[in-house]
């Protein structure tokens, strides 16, 4: 006899149903009220923000996700120079993780990468993140090294680091 897939890990969100778009300066805001969600000890300010957004295009790359009520439901940075690009930051929504939107956002910014020409993504993660680091290890992440005290009170940061090959 055959049972259904299990799915005790997935959530209500819904990738399908989520619109990935350019950030945009009115978005600012609610991203600011998210990432107070995410990351209430290391978030990112308003004034982080605004000025991440001020490298657009030249070296920075941001999308958010909305959902079709128009909620901002994760976002995602690049940063981007020569043949190099820092995954600057991605943050889902605790209702859309385990959805496959993450690996969406990450995609999209490894496309750009690409795109930009670059050979070589790195980014920082908490180390305690471990389903963060499964995600970037599940689209060719490597660990780099180890940055102790990274983001204070004693977290380090796993350093990672994918080859990018080819166009996109």
């Amino acid at each position: 006899m055959m049972s259904a897939p299990r799915q005790e890990n997935r959530r209500p969100g819904n990738v399908d149903t989520v619109v990935v778009r350019r950030m945009r300066w009115w978005d600012i805001a609610p991203l600011a009220e998210l990432e107070r969600e995410l990351f209430p000890h290391d978030r990112w300010t308003v004034e982080t923000f605004w000025s991440e957004l001020a490298g657009v295009p030249d070296t920075r790359y941001y999308l958010v996700a909305e959902s079709l009520e128009g909620e901002i439901v994760g976002y995602a940075g690049l940063f981007a120079a020569r043949d190099q690009a820092d995954v600057q930051t991605i943050g889902v929504r605790p209702d859309h993780q385990r959805t496959g939107l993450g690996r969406r956002l990450l995609n999209s910014l490894l496309d750009e990468a690409r795109r930009r020409g670059c050979r070589e993504v790195s980014l920082e993660v908490r180390a305690e993140n471990t389903a963060a680091i499964g995600l970037y290890e599940r689209s060719g992440f490597e660990v780099a090294g180890r940055r102790r005290g990274y983001y204070g009170q004693g977290a380090d940061a796993i350093v990672m680091r994918c080859c990018l090959s080819g166009p996109v």
